[in-house]
């Protein structure tokens, strides 16, 4: 689901003199409590969903949501691939339809779900960006020593040593590294937990951090990265402080912190070749979503063998 968008209502009784909300919209402010405190998803999370089941309330417009058909889902869907909306986006969409209609059917007594079966328009795949080795030891390598430049080392560090999301790192606590073990405990989508490898110049630059750390973080905060203020840093932050740093290595890439999880997986995979831990330390529910690294992996042969094979070799 697409980060920092605002789920569209709190469910709130209106305040006098003001429309009451439809059903629709009620629904789906009770959705998004269901997501937020029975499923316990992402606060980002539950803002996509919001944002793509508030697309189909506004293409239903007057149409009740338990009275669509999957004739007019297929309308909505051709008419959103029209909007130039590509296949990725829309598949998301449906995914969310479908999941807002089980928990109606759940809920709320919905008896059918007009969004099963329709598939999205094919689109082209694209592949995720990585860094490559070079160009990540250029950023890791950036000279500052200031209190905040410790901590953002740590945290880059940490993201390219063990393949972090993002709301996995800002969600880090103190007691959640285990410098003796070399690993770090995450909590990552649907709250699950794993264990990860944590590499030692990661784990060094932590053990930095963590000196000025206890000098300007607030007294009773459990938070492993915290702002000037001492308080939890947020993912915007680490998001603006990458960019920076990223722009002072010389990398005209426009680097963002998942840019690292990629570049820790592809990097990991084309020297191992094990693709099932790379599942497993990403934290990734099926195989399939791993998959991808391989076409990396194989366009980082593919360039090799360009490059050096005589028969591969341009004419000059």
């Amino acid at each position: 689901m697409t980060a920092g968008v605002t789920p569209a209502a709190p469910a709130t009784v209106p305040a006098k003199g003001r429309q009451a909300r439809s059903p629709a919209q009620q629904h789906l402010s009770d959705f998004l409590a269901h997501l937020t405190h029975e499923r316990r998803l992402a606060a980002n999370t539950a803002a996509g969903y919001a944002r793509d089941i508030e697309t189909l309330i506004q293409l239903a417009d007057t149409h009740a949501l338990d009275k669509l058909q999957v004739h007019q889902i297929r309308r909505y869907v051709a008419q959103l691939h029209a909007r130039g909306l590509d296949g990725r986006s829309i598949a998301r969409m449906l995914s969310a339809w479908r999941g807002f209609y089980r928990y109606l059917a759940r809920d709320h007594g919905f008896t059918t779900n007009p969004c099963v079966g329709i598939r999205a328009p094919k689109s082209a795949k694209r592949l995720p960006h990585a860094l490559s080795p070079d160009e990540t030891g250029r950023l890791m390598a950036a000279e500052d020593d200031s209190v905040l430049a410790l901590r953002d080392k740590a945290m880059f560090e940490l993201l390219y040593s063990s393949g972090l999301r993002l709301s996995e790192l800002t969600g880090l606590a103190l007691g959640d590294i285990d410098s003796a073990d070399g690993t770090v405990r995450v909590t990552g989508k649907g709250g699950k937990t794993r264990v990860v490898p944590v590499g030692r110049h990661a784990l060094a630059a932590v053990e930095e951090w963590l000196v000025p750390r206890g000098e300007i973080a607030r007294a009773g905060e459990t938070a492993l990265f915290v702002n000037r203020n001492g308080g939890r840093l947020g993912p915007r932050a680490v998001q603006l402080r990458l960019k920076q740093w990223a722009v002072k290595s010389g990398l005209h890439a426009a680097v963002h912190p998942h840019m690292l999880r990629h570049s820790f997986a592809s990097h990991v995979l084309q020297s191992s070749g094990d693709l099932r831990a790379v599942q497993e330390m990403l934290g990734h529910a099926s195989i399939s979503t791993t998959q991808v690294y391989t076409q990396l992996d194989f366009q980082h042969l593919a360039k090799v063998y360009d490059a050096a094979h005589p028969r591969a070799k341009k004419k000059s």
